[in-house]
């Protein structure tokens, strides 16, 4: 396979195959967001802010200051929204920077803390409650820290849904790291299959309407 991918972009091809193809290969089709990822833009980077540069946090996020206040003040070297990039070699895998030419995998990840040998990766999430948390995020920027930082034994993850306060916890370990980066292994091969012959069929569902790719027939819109 020679697409680059990330958890998200993978997340678009399970969805719809036709919408990926022109997201991510022709690119003739600008995803702008909506309303909802704005916002969730904006949450993020008042986090960033105020645990990289100790800038305070605006009233209207008031409500995410305790969660960031008690990030800041774990011990460790902290990193925020950390860039990796993941290589294919042999069997194996090499850290390689985010926009290198021979990248396989991307991955950012919203607060990474590195304490000695355990390290601490966090995912904020601005959606209302926890009901669709998906940890799968979780294992592949582990995946990805642990090539990155091979003095790593644990990883100490967590999805933190600052509206709700739910908190979705997993912990990653080096012995399954090749399963963690194998997460989406049978999409992956789909992928490959798509690129390969060139077929990206359409799926429709409820989320056609908020399509993009406004040309598809499936879209209501």
């Amino acid at each position: 396979m020679s697409i680059a991918w990330s958890y998200s972009s993978i997340k678009t091809f399970e969805q719809c195959p036709k919408k990926y193809y022109h997201l991510k290969v022709l690119k003739d089709i600008k995803d702008s967001g909506n309303e909802a990822t704005i916002y969730g833009q904006e949450v993020h980077k008042a986090c960033e802010d105020y645990i990289k540069d100790g800038v305070e946090i605006p009233e209207k996020f008031a409500y995410v200051r305790k969660v960031v206040e008690r990030i800041a003040k774990q011990e460790g070297e902290k990193h925020t929204e950390m860039k990796m990039g993941l290589k294919r070699v042999g069997d194996g895998y090499e850290p390689c920077k985010f926009l290198s030419e021979d990248v396989w995998w991307r991955g950012i990840a919203d607060v990474v803390i590195i304490n000695g040998s355990t390290a601490y990766s966090i995912d904020y999430k601005t959606s209302k409650n926890a009901r669709y948390a998906d940890t799968k995020q979780l294992d592949l920027v582990a995946g990805g820290l642990f090539v990155h930082f091979p003095q790593l034994d644990t990883i100490k993850s967590a999805l933190i849904f600052v509206v709700s306060g739910d908190v979705i916890k997993k912990n990653h370990y080096r012995e399954h790291m090749d399963k963690y980066l194998n997460t989406f292994e049978d999409s992956l091969d789909r992928l490959d299959n798509a690129e390969q012959n060139a077929v990206w069929n359409a799926v429709t569902g409820p989320l056609c309407r908020f399509c993009p790719v406004v040309s598809c027939e499936h879209n209501t819109r």
